[in-house]
């Protein structure tokens, strides 16, 4: 399964090779947002944008509100998946 994170970039380290800074929760990683730049839509204006980051790219741009709702799923998920684990681990099934 292929899951993307979302995350709101937050500094361009490298406009050329279009190199940026996301902030996922918190956690500050380097991403290609390559592919999420166009002719409209240029590699300076990207800071701000709220994505959806998979395996160091940014694969879509996101609304905040959707890039919330994902980021709370991802959160009760999870949760949900530490649960389970626990249940396993008890011997109950």
């Amino acid at each position: 399964m292929c899951l993307g994170i979302p995350g709101q970039i937050i500094e361009i380290t490298d406009a050329e090779k279009k190199l940026a800074i996301v902030d996922v929760s918190g956690v500050k990683r380097p991403i290609n947002i390559a592919c999420i730049v166009n002719e409209e839509h240029d590699v300076e204006s990207c800071v701000g944008d709220w994505v959806l980051v998979h395996v160091g790219f940014a694969m879509s741009r996101i609304d905040e509100a959707e890039a919330k709702k994902t980021l709370d799923l991802l959160i009760e998920l999870g949760e949900a998946q530490a649960e389970i684990m626990a249940m396993q681990n008890s011997g109950l099934r």
